[in-house]
């Protein structure tokens, strides 16, 4: 093999190694599936077999099983009807305000 070739699979190992040790410390407890997160830590020992391992036996690529998945307010549909029925409330308020403030204008009568 080439300098080249050689320098690449470097480049490579060690961004795989950087990658895979912040996916440990990014996920979740719950979706561990062998040992804990703490024995994980193999991965910065064992530079090409850890992440291997990791990928394939340490985390659920499930869905996480019972874990809540984090949702942006727009995509929440709970959120969303909420928003409604608050435009829909302030509307009924302002109409009755302005209803008010027409019977309030009405001269007094005699």
């Amino acid at each position: 093999m080439g300098p080249r070739l050689l320098f690449i699979l470097g480049v490579v190992c060690v961004a795989l190694s950087i990658f895979s040790a912040i996916d440990v410390i990014l996920t979740d407890r719950r979706r561990v599936r062998a040992l804990n997160k703490a024995a994980w830590f193999v991965i910065v020992l064992l530079p090409v077999i850890g992440p291997l391992l990791w990928f394939f036996l340490g985390k659920d690529r499930g869905d996480g099983g019972n874990v809540p998945r984090q949702m942006a307010p727009d995509d929440d549909p709970s959120f969303l009807k909420n928003l409604r029925r608050d435009e829909e409330q302030d509307e009924r308020i302002r109409r009755l305000e302005q209803e008010l403030a027409e019977l309030d204008d009405d001269p007094p009568k005699e």
